[in-house]
């Protein structure tokens, strides 16, 4: 049974081979291309690139955060937190408290992207 599917792989790659060698063969035959067109001599010689300025003194980068803003809560649904939990009540409330965390702290930080736009 393994010969016929060598035999059928075997006729398969002589059919492909035969039919790349004879579009290949279909395209040499085709028209010459015609010869390209000389290129324009220039008329005159192509200035010189103009260097660019040097650089000035990097500007002093300020920061539109304000540095009252104050460090991300630690919220009370960690992983940790929520592994040690009593139970689905307990993990529930968890989540509940770290969530209107994260609503507070969006707030504030929309508040402050505000102002640097």
């Amino acid at each position: 049974m393994s010969r016929t599917r060598g035999g059928h792989l075997a006729r398969a790659l002589a059919v492909g081979l035969a039919a790349a060698a004879l579009s290949a063969c279909g395209t040499l035959m085709g028209k010459a291309p015609a010869p390209a067109a000389p290129a324009p001599a220039p008329s005159e010689p192509a200035a010189p690139p103009v260097a660019p300025p040097p650089p000035s003194a990097p500007a002093q980068r300020t920061s539109c955060v304000p540095r009252t803003l104050p460090r991300p809560p630690r919220y009370p649904d960690s992983d940790g937190a929520l592994r040690e939990a009593g139970g689905a009540a307990d993990r529930y409330q968890l989540m509940a408290a770290g969530r209107l965390l994260r609503i507070q702290r969006l707030a504030e930080l929309e508040r402050v992207i505000e102002g640097c736009r």
